[in-house]
């Protein structure tokens, strides 16, 4: 569908019945904040450890190269930013509120399951022997070694909630600059894969600093980039569709208020796309091969030619 780029589809004029559409999306978002909170509280499985276990489990006790505060501006605040400010560029709140209510179930899911492989597994984690005993002397209890930290080596949560975060931009991304309209722009590539080179360099730190084996963070990556592929494309449509560069919603809208128009033409509390809202007209074959600006024109025939445009 050719992209059409409206002015009257703001947070003040829109935001208020989008919000209420997906209220109870909102409120599952809520519990599961609340589920990660649990899940972050609670004591892991305390996998038995034994002396001749620690063979693997002897790497020096080091700080955060990435600390746990700059992993929730990585994994949202980055992504967020984005999002805003493509929004005021475009002033469309049915983009706006998918791309975030889509980026924050990405980070949650994710953080939910991550925590609950965690506390589930209760793997150690590669210092785990100076985290029992940082004096050096392995008094080891016959039973089992208890720490709670220690025992949430898998996933690695850093690596998933950059992964979830930062994958669902890399989608995003591709559809706003139309990675794959088939015309050779190899460059566009960088762009996206640039937030996922970011992902994977924080999982490299959780490798270098001894907190995570390697399979931890591999796993981590794998459910981050899952999740957030689920998420993106429940509200947007595959970045390589004619229409990948907007949300479900927005196509809904346009075609609501078109049935709205035919059966309905003088009610004006139905939602109408103006003529005078009408600023920019790109016409794109499935090929991408050619775009066109029109002018300002009368509703119906630019509705009717994008039906046209979809048929193709």
């Amino acid at each position: 569908m050719p992209e059409i780029q409206l002015g009257a589809q703001t947070i003040r004029s829109h935001g208020a019945k989008v919000a209420r559409i997906h209220m109870h999306d909102w409120l599952i978002l809520l519990l599961l904040v609340v589920i990660e909170v649990i899940l972050n509280v609670i004591e892991p499985f305390h996998r038995f450890v034994g002396e001749g276990m620690m063979t693997d489990l002897m790497y020096p006790l080091k700080d955060n190269t990435v600390p746990i505060w700059a992993v929730p501006v990585i994994a949202i605040l980055l992504p967020l930013a984005v999002i805003i400010v493509y929004y005021f560029i475009k002033r469309d709140i049915y983009d706006l509120h998918h791309a975030i209510l889509g980026l924050l179930y990405s980070v949650l899911l994710t953080g939910v399951i991550t925590d609950a492989i965690k506390d589930a597994v209760g793997r150690p984690r590669p210092d785990f022997f100076w985290r029992c005993f940082p004096d050096g002397k392995g008094v080891f209890d016959p039973v089992t070694s208890v720490i709670k930290e220690g025992h949430k080596s898998f996933p690695s949560g850093h690596t998933s909630w950059s992964f979830a975060g930062l994958s669902f931009l890399a989608w995003y991304l591709s559809g706003k600059i139309r990675v794959f309209d088939r015309r050779g722009h190899v460059a566009k590539l960088c762009i996206i894969f640039l937030p996922l080179l970011v992902a994977a360099l924080v999982g490299v730190s959780r490798v270098d600093d001894y907190w995570h084996h390697w399979q931890d963070v591999f796993a981590a990556g794998l459910l981050g980039m899952t999740v957030a592929s689920f998420c993106y494309l429940q509200f947007f449509p595959p970045p390589y569709d004619i229409d990948g560069w907007g949300p479900h919603a927005y196509f809904q809208m346009l075609a609501e208020s078109r049935n709205g128009n035919q059966s309905s033409p003088t009610n004006t509390n139905c939602l109408t796309v103006q003529s005078s809202e009408l600023e920019n007209i790109y016409i794109q074959s499935h090929h991408g091969m050619a775009i066109s600006e029109g002018n300002t024109r009368d509703t119906s025939p630019i509705l009717d030619g994008m039906e046209s445009g979809r048929g193709h």
